[in-house]
């Protein structure tokens, strides 16, 4: 979840997930995969970097390819916990 904030200065709390695409018309457009659209005053910019931020702290003591963990063969999924290949 990241927090963004409309036009007329109200925030809000938008989960991340769900962002199709942005676009800058000029203000900054966010469709939604739900098919909503929502405008805000922060740029693509600084939405795309609050998502990046969000999804790194998610990942950041979850995923170990995440931060110099071990890594897969390019291609490749990690093994799932029940030995059975990811791929």
């Amino acid at each position: 979840m990241i927090r963004l904030t409309r036009l007329n200065h109200v925030p809000l709390v938008l989960n991340s997930d769900l962002i199709e695409h942005i676009e800058v018309t000029p203000d900054t457009v966010i469709s939604l995969t739900t098919g909503q659209k929502i405008v805000v005053l922060e740029s693509a910019e600084e939405v795309v970097g609050r998502v990046r931020e969000f999804r790194r702290g998610i990942l950041g003591g979850v995923c170990p390819l995440v931060a110099g963990g071990p890594t897969v063969p390019e291609g490749r999924l990690p093994m799932a916990e029940d030995g059975r290949d990811g791929q």
